[in-house]
């Protein structure tokens, strides 16, 4: 396993993170621990959860899991969650007012049996929430000792910038990360957030990086999921994937790349982690699986040395997908 400093921060953390979004939904416990003991045997010292997970079930039960795993062994890990999403049927159950993230990050901590998390970051934008009440909010979260970093998930470049002068503005504890999500097939962050991250010394670590299980391989166009992202079972959240991914051009690109694997005697999977991982603005990339065996090839891109040849030819495969939602 390899590891590089988290921003401008003394942390050093491992290039890969295990993501529990699965945990509670199509993982059940005992797989969950089996997949967390496989991570923790690869050197990962990361574990992402959010308080929303998982998607299709009773919320806050991937954190639960990971704090059962966690009781005996706290110190040894650093642990990140998020809040922001809907947690409760009132109007102020969900957003980034300070109401809310106040309750949420004590209530995650309860699920998660411990006095802290190492890094609470907002899981999306609230637009009808101030920036400054965010911004304060989370600069409390930190000096009450309820977190040690904060960051933000699912934000674009320029809202980001916004929450960043505030902090400069107002004297707040420093946001140190941003989890965009990033993979070979949609929505580069490379023109505007990635730029921003290196210049405002923030760690990058991208999600999705298999964009839902297409960059598997295991997927055909004409297929019919009854398992996974793009299943009926996550209700809504399946939907959105559907519609972000499941078309034709994708899958076209899907193929081109394991082309590329096929040459290079390796998994899709192991290749598109690589690449992800050699952008010189991504600290690490989160990974996530339902079972334990899908884990083994991803874990393999930490030590995989992607050659300069294959990550131009995936650079130019994907091209089309990297400028951002209009690909120009």
């Amino acid at each position: 396993m390899q590891f590089k400093q988290f921003g401008r921060t003394g942390l050093m953390v491992s290039r890969l993170i295990l993501g529990t979004g699965t945990f509670g939904k199509q993982t059940d416990e005992a797989e969950g621990y089996r997949m967390l003991d496989r991570a923790a045997e690869a050197g990962v010292n990361i574990i992402d959860t959010a308080d929303i997970y998982p998607p299709g079930a009773e919320p806050g039960g991937a954190e639960i899991i990971v704090g059962r795993w966690l009781r005996t062994k706290r110190s040894g890990f650093i642990l990140a969650t998020k809040g922001g999403g809907r947690m409760g049927p009132a109007a102020w159950d969900v957003g980034n007012s300070r109401k809310h993230l106040l309750d949420a990050v004590d209530a995650s901590l309860r699920r998660l049996k411990t006095d802290y998390v190492d890094l609470y970051q907002l899981h999306m934008d609230d637009p009808a929430t101030p920036l400054d009440e965010v911004a304060e909010a989370m600069d409390t979260i930190v000096r009450s000792g309820r977190a040690r970093y904060i960051g933000v998930s699912n934000f674009l470049a320029y809202r980001l910038a916004r929450v960043l002068g505030r902090q400069d503005t107002l004297k707040l504890a420093r946001f140190v990360s941003a989890q965009p999500r990033y993979n070979l097939l949609f929505r580069a962050v490379e023109r505007e957030l990635f730029p921003l991250a290196e210049e405002d010394g923030l760690a990058v670590i991208p999600f999705n990086p298999l964009a839902g299980g297409l960059l598997s391989g295991r997927y055909k166009h004409d297929d019919t999921p009854e398992k996974g992202r793009f299943s009926a079972e996550l209700g809504q959240f399946g939907k959105l994937y559907q519609a972000r991914y499941w078309h034709q051009r994708e899958f076209e690109t899907v193929g081109q790349v394991r082309a590329i694997t096929e040459q290079e005697a390796t998994s899709m999977a192991t290749l598109a982690v690589a690449w992800v991982l050699a952008n010189p603005a991504v600290t690490s990339v989160i990974l996530g699986a339902s079972r334990v065996d899908q884990l083994t090839d991803t874990l393999a891109a930490a030590d995989y040395g992607l050659d300069g040849t294959v990550k131009a030819r995936l650079d130019e495969v994907s091209v089309a997908y990297r400028g951002g939602d209009t690909g120009t």
